[in-house]
């Protein structure tokens, strides 16, 4: 965002490229950009130069050139696609077998006059969503959507903007990112395809314990872009340079800091609380509430004896057996880890696979996909494969993909 930033406020062009659609197997997913704006050599000589990836390597030379030329010849706003055939084997870079879509635009005042705007709300943490049009009357145009209703800018039409921004909203909710089809009643040439893409603050995770496996658990969490917190209310441990790897070290009582948390509305379904203390005083009442919220996944380090006595303590403490199953203890999964980087890779292999609903079968022991698939609760018009219509408020016509 510096670099972006460091064009926009010098008025100087850039072009963006972003994978709008992904089939079969890609390194990247939808949603990923590279961008192409002006450099300067030593020597003075006019240059450019690119910040991101879209493809891990495979195509990033083809794609660089399609933003050079539409910065030198100020083109439309375009898809450029990338495939791989077996008749053309590794021409196109993508020998992982995938195809690309990936729309390439130019970004100055003209096109997207409030891009500050966006990028100050993305590093004041707030959750935005930017809807492009990709396909069909004036690509390129932008409407920025953002979690408390308000918006930016237009795509053309009133009903038009009422339904992607509606649609938006919903998507910005789950994290989404995505296509959709617009056919409305503005009188507008259609159907219209956009691009949403959701860009929520970075997920949390709460490490309860400030032990030594805390601190290799939130560097490596970090690595992940989880926003790391460790509370814990012994203040001899919580300190902030024995974990200089989190974002915060908070002296308290861990129960009612996730309680607190929680109805302030700090957390979310991605959150991800780990338990380490393994000590029954500050773990049960702990686990009482954590076991009680939408999180994404509760975890809770101790040998099985420990987890026995632990379990037996929630039972007595109101915590039903349906409840109870949702804890992940022993923490981590079962590779063996010794010492604490091992078991915090142990810990994240669990977060991971919970998250995507998998198991922890190594990939060449099964056929499922390598990468994961929309997640449960996307909206009808996210899923593959399927058709759906969507009224658009106070219009005849429809959303769909």
């Amino acid at each position: 965002m510096d670099q972006l930033l460091y064009w926009w406020e010098r008025q100087q062009p850039f072009a963006l490229a972003t994978i709008v659609e992904v089939r079969k197997s890609a390194p990247l997913p939808v949603g990923t950009s590279m961008a192409v704006g002006p450099a300067t050599s030593a020597v003075g000589h006019k240059l450019n130069m690119a910040v991101g990836s879209v493809s891990g390597g495979c195509v990033e030379g083809a794609v660089y050139e399609a933003a050079e030329a539409m910065l030198a010849d100020a083109k439309l706003p375009r898809i450029e696609f990338f495939g791989y055939s077996d008749e053309t084997a590794f021409a196109n870079g993508l020998s992982c077998g995938g195809e690309l879509e990936i729309f390439v635009e130019t970004i100055d005042a003209q096109t997207f006059p409030f891009f500050g705007d966006v990028c100050q709300a993305l590093r004041d943490g707030q959750a935005v969503a930017i809807a492009t049009v990709i396909d069909g009357p004036s690509p390129g145009r932008h409407l920025a959507v953002f979690r408390d209703g308000e918006s930016r800018g237009s795509v053309g039409g009133a009903h038009r903007d009422a339904s992607i921004r509606a649609t938006s909203q919903e998507m910005l909710a789950n994290g989404l990112t995505g296509c959709i089809i617009i056919n409305d009643a503005d009188g507008l040439a259609g159907p219209v395809r956009v691009f949403v893409q959701s860009f929520v603050p970075p997920p949390r995770m709460l490490i309860f314990g400030a032990i030594d496996f805390a601190g290799a658990l939130s560097d490596a969490a970090k690595l992940l872009g989880y926003r790391v917190t460790v509370c814990d209310a012994r203040p001899t441990f919580a300190t902030a340079q024995r974990f200089p790897g989190a974002d915060e070290v908070v002296l308290q009582w861990p129960h009612r800091y996730l309680q607190e948390q929680y109805d302030g509305g700090e957390l979310d379904r991605r959150t991800v609380a780990c338990v380490l203390t393994h000590d029954v005083k500050f773990d049960v009442p702990l686990l009482v509430v954590a076991l009680g919220l939408p999180l994404a996944y509760v975890g809770a380090m101790g040998s099985r004896r420990t987890h026995a006595e632990r379990e037996k303590l929630l039972l007595e403490a109101g915590t039903n057996r349906r409840t109870l199953a949702k804890l992940r203890s022993p923490i981590g999964l079962n590779l063996g880890a010794t010492g604490a980087p091992e078991t915090a890779v142990s810990i994240l292999a669990e977060v991971i696979a919970v998250r995507n609903k998998r198991s922890s079968v190594a990939l060449s022991a099964t056929e499922e996909a390598i990468h994961r698939p929309l997640p449960e609760n996307a909206p009808e018009y996210m899923l593959q494969n399927r058709r759906v219509s969507i009224p658009l408020p106070a219009t005849e016509g429809t959303c769909h993909v």
